[in-house]
């Protein structure tokens, strides 16, 4: 039986997926802010973190969904500066990856530090290669947040050193030894935000993915359009629909099996962030991003004001399901052709997972 992990403003939302049924299991951290939810596939264990207004922010594992642990939190080691006498303070544990081919688990931070444990959790290192990198202090920074943070995490289906990260503000890096040395892949984007909008530093990347038949196909929902690489990230393709559904949006879905097919949910505007036009709205390409459909069956098409975060959509095989910020559930059962609402009342839902 497929499960539904809902990462939300107050709690851990466990749903079991039967063949047309689902349904509220559990609820865990009731009434804590869960800010990152990660399985790893090949332990059966899970990582979440809360962002704790009080106590900042904490890590929780659990080999079972039922029962947690709390780990050590990643943390900056001592001198570590955001700037020239401004320290680095860890406020937000944001993305997670179980790097199989490597053991290592990866997570991502607000500030922009990428951290690495090569016991599941237990232990945490900088990767310095990244945190010094030249551009970091001079060309990161905060969009929507405060700080420059690390959102994405992706490995590759082959190569045990290849990692890519998404830095927002900052852009899209990749390494390809293990994390020892970092390149800029942001050629071909634009920022419209800034000075030189085609400049290499300073993107906003919302959401990446990696096609894991053809990890060469990298998709991309960006702070200025949707874009797809073919060569790795080496160059970026702007294929924003032409009626600019997409111009600005968040999450991303692909089809891990045909690397032409990806979904995205576009909002209005990034100083108004809300479904675009009032619609809430999937939109589908089945030929890398040439032409787009609208997938509106069973979705709000008036008045509605719900947004779609970057974490908060996820795709199983023909599984689809996204939250929003008002607490709505949304799953499809037929790739995005009709949707149900299964929930209407939940807490602002910042990240699903299906498992």
């Amino acid at each position: 039986m497929q499960r539904i992990l809902l990462g939300t403003t107050k709690g851990l939302c466990i749903f079991e997926v039967g063949r047309t049924t689902t349904n509220l299991a559990a609820i865990h951290f009731k009434g804590l802010p869960v800010s990152m939810i990660h399985y790893d596939k090949l332990h059966g264990r899970y990582y979440v973190a809360l962002s704790m207004k009080h106590w900042g922010p904490k890590l929780f594992t659990s080999k079972d969904g039922e029962h947690w642990q709390e780990i050590g939190a990643p943390l900056f080691p001592e001198g570590s500066e955001l700037s020239p006498g401004k320290p680095a303070v860890l406020s937000l544990i944001w993305s997670g990856l179980y790097h199989h081919r490597q053991g290592k688990l990866w997570v991502g931070t607000e500030p922009g530090g990428l951290f690495e444990s090569a016991d599941q959790g237990r232990t945490f290192q900088l990767n310095e290669s990244l945190w010094r990198h030249p551009t970091r202090q001079k060309h990161w920074f905060g969009g929507g947040r405060n700080q420059a943070g690390i959102h994405t995490i992706l490995g590759h289906p082959v190569d045990p050193d290849f990692l890519l990260v998404g830095v927002s503000c900052g852009g899209v890096y990749v390494t390809g030894d293990g994390g020892k040395t970092w390149e800029v892949r942001n050629e071909g984007l634009k920022a419209d935000y800034l000075p030189d909008p085609h400049g290499p530093y300073g993107h906003d990347p919302h959401m990446i993915k990696i096609c894991q038949s053809n990890p060469d196909v990298i998709w991309q929902q960006n702070h200025c359009g949707v874009f797809v690489s073919r060569d790795g990230g080496l160059n970026w393709k702007d294929v924003t629909p032409d009626d600019g559904y997409g111009r600005y949006g968040f999450p991303l879905a692909i089809d891990h099996q045909d690397p032409d097919k990806a979904w995205i949910i576009p909002a209005e505007s990034d100083d108004q962030r809300v479904a675009k036009d009032l619609k809430l709205t999937v939109c589908k390409t089945e030929d890398g991003g040439k032409t787009w459909i609208k997938q509106t069956g069973g979705l709000p098409q008036e008045h509605c004001f719900d947004l779609v975060f970057r974490h908060a959509l996820d795709r199983s095989a023909g599984l689809m399901v996204f939250g929003t910020t008002t607490g709505n559930l949304f799953i499809s059962r037929d790739d995005g052709n009709s949707w149900n609402a299964q929930e209407r009342f939940l807490p602002s839902i910042h990240s699903v997972l299906i498992i």
